[in-house]
């Protein structure tokens, strides 16, 4: 997603939930506030029917999941808060989560199970601040769900072609396995998910 600068102060974590209006969509970057733009309609596409098709599958096989609207994600020791444009939430480990009860954001890597960005016109959070920052904190898998081929060509080729890519967290690093056309995606998290890359670019038209 797009972010727009709002304030030069820096903020702790707990001075920007005091401030955070509701509303409107807000993350911190090392202390600074970014509202997050709001999204094209392609985007908001893409998003809607990755959310349904993981509700679906997680629903199926009974897991204690549930994607919320509005929870944060706070990498340890830094005063940074993401807002993801999927993020799927293990309920089971929620009492563990300090900052949950008051402030719906997790921490532990064990609540949160897989975590999806939609790439837009700031592709560089996604593809760099925010792979470093969730592997950094150990969430076991992260998507970078570029349909636009917004992302740089070294990532996508020359000419840029839209791509998946599933990072699946090994040894404390993310191995980054990339998904075009009609090749079925490989998750983890949902080893018989029943979804194509070319389905997810098609879902933004």
């Amino acid at each position: 997603m797009t972010t727009a600068p709002v304030s030069p102060k820096l903020l702790t974590f707990q001075e920007f939930t005091a401030w955070r209006p509701e509303g409107r969509r807000y993350e911190l970057h090392n202390g600074a506030i970014v509202e997050m733009a709001q999204p094209t309609g392609k985007h908001e596409n893409v998003v809607g029917f990755l959310a349904r098709k993981i509700t679906v599958e997680f629903d199926r096989l009974n897991l204690p999941y549930h994607i919320p609207k509005t929870a944060l994600v706070k990498p340890s020791n830094q005063e940074s808060a993401y807002s993801p444009d999927i993020l799927l939430i293990n309920r089971d480990n929620l009492p563990n989560e300090p900052l949950w009860e008051n402030e719906s954001t997790v921490s532990q890597p064990a609540s949160i199970p897989l975590v999806v960005e939609v790439v837009s016109t700031n592709w560089r959070d996604d593809y760099h601040k925010k792979f470093a920052d969730y592997e950094e904190m150990g969430i076991p898998e992260f998507w970078i769900t570029d349909y636009a081929a917004l992302g740089g060509r070294n990532f996508l080729g020359n000419p840029k072609e839209p791509a998946i890519f599933v990072c699946q967290l090994l040894n404390g690093e993310y191995q980054m396995n990339l998904f075009r056309g009609n090749t079925a995606i490989v998750s983890p998290t949902f080893p018989q998910l029943n979804l194509t890359a070319q389905q997810i670019f098609d879902s933004a038209l």
